[in-house]
């Protein structure tokens, strides 16, 4: 599949609230080390960055603790495009955090807004887009109310535009709504998910809410990247289309509804070109259901 002369726009658009974007967006955690954990290359990052906006990309996902012992994405974010694009909508996430040391802790609720202004400062902003909350996963039966409220009134003080959740099931969704709206929820997702899985993704779709799914490309291999295999199925359309199995992977995902958003990360310019192409293949009826039927996929 060429990458010639086709921008994120292919894909078409959605809206975040007030914010209209074009559904393949990027994901900057693979911006700061390479999946075996080595350093990236600075430049090559923030050229990566300024083509994914040539390409029409502007909708990115990042976080403050998206960082290695060299890299931040935010700040990679910062020097590569500020000022920014009118049109860039700049999503990241709360709860988690990473001391220096790289070890992680999760705030409480009164620590949320340490953590957004981490956010501004880092990306050189007087507020933010979207922020998700992101659900630790030690919490998937408990409740997000506290957490979801103090960033509610965040948005109500003006440093926060949009919110979103993430990790999380339906009834976390549901709880959040009823404190605020949410424009956004953000889960693991992608080729064979259950059948629970997906109709998480319906059911947000039905409510006007945008799904966002990550790891749509690494699938099982979650952070640590694409496996070195890939399933039949995968690549049988792959085959079909004289496209990668990602760009098949990413096809899949958008073809599950209008509401559904990508967010491919890499630090590839010739990924990146390929990403943003797999907005305009379109997959049929048969196809959609054969990888729909696979299996071993990353959940939440």
């Amino acid at each position: 599949m060429t990458s010639q002369k086709i921008d994120a726009a292919a894909a078409g658009s959605w809206t975040l609230g007030d914010l209209k974007v074009n559904r393949i967006g990027f994901g900057a955690m693979r911006l700061t080390a390479k999946a075996d954990g080595s350093p990236s290359d600075r430049d090559r990052a923030v050229a990566v960055l300024r083509r994914a906006v040539e390409l029409g990309v502007d909708h990115m996902d990042t976080a403050a603790f998206y960082f290695s012992s060299t890299r931040s994405a935010n700040e990679l974010i910062n020097r590569a495009l500020a000022p920014y694009p009118d049109d860039l909508v700049i999503a990241t996430k709360v709860w988690p955090g990473r001391d220096t040391s790289g070890q992680w802790w999760w705030a409480r609720p009164e620590q949320l807004r340490g953590q957004v202004e981490e956010n501004l400062r880092q990306l050189g902003r007087d507020h933010l887009d979207v922020v998700n909350l992101r659900m630790p996963r030690s919490q998937e039966n408990g409740s997000l109310a506290d957490h979801f409220g103090a960033l509610a009134e965040l948005r109500d003080a003006g440093l926060v535009r949009h919110l979103g959740v993430s990790h999380v099931r339906p009834r976390h969704l549901a709880e959040a709504r009823a404190i605020a709206p949410v424009v956004c929820v953000q889960n693991p997702f992608g080729v064979g998910a259950s059948p629970e899985h997906n109709a998480f993704l319906d059911a947000c779709g039905e409510q006007g809410v945008a799904f966002v799914p990550f790891f749509a490309v690494a699938g099982a291999g979650r952070e640590a990247g694409v496996r070195g295999t890939e399933s039949d199925e995968v690549l049988a359309v792959a085959r079909a289309h004289g496209a990668t199995p990602a760009q098949v992977r990413l096809a899949w995902t958008l073809q599950r509804g209008p509401h559904v958003l990508a967010i491919p990360g890499t630090g590839n310019p010739a990924h990146l070109a390929e990403n943003v192409a797999a907005g305009a293949l379109r997959l049929s009826d048969d196809e959609m259901a054969l990888l729909t039927s696979a299996s071993g996929e990353a959940q939440p």
